[in-house]
């Protein structure tokens, strides 16, 4: 019997090591920065790739100035969206899933984005 506590105590161990969770980054500054700079997703909420463009950003998509093209599908008509998502960023489409660096570059936020990927890696990105 004691040697089934103390497996237990064992495996207990074992497993709170394994689950510890990764570091999250806060991107809030950085969709922040899109925001002021007039960047725009165009999306839907059934869309798969848009819920994984959300999910780069995680709480801080809320910052984020976003276009629901099932409720307002004129203003995604108007602006030359024709799938989803499409960042639309100094008047130029970006079709597909961006990942967080090429929209902090194309937006001009590259230094915000570093600042969240040091807390992260440690390191700096900087463009070529």
């Amino acid at each position: 019997m004691k040697w089934v506590f103390g497996l237990f105590i064992v495996l207990t161990i074992l497993l709170a090591g394994c689950s510890s969770k990764k570091p999250v980054a806060n991107y809030d500054a950085l969709a922040q920065c899109l925001t002021e700079k007039g960047a725009t997703m165009y999306g839907t909420e059934w869309c798969s790739h848009c819920k994984a463009q959300k999910e780069l950003f995680g709480k801080s998509f809320q910052y984020i100035n976003y276009v629901d093209c099932d409720k307002a599908r004129n203003d995604c008509i108007a602006a030359g969206v024709d799938g989803y998502p499409t960042w639309k960023i100094n008047n130029r489409l970006y079709p597909g899933t961006q990942s967080l660096y090429t929209l902090a570059l194309t937006s001009d936020c590259l230094d915000v984005f570093n600042v969240a990927q040091n807390t992260l890696t440690g390191s700096v990105i900087t463009s070529q």
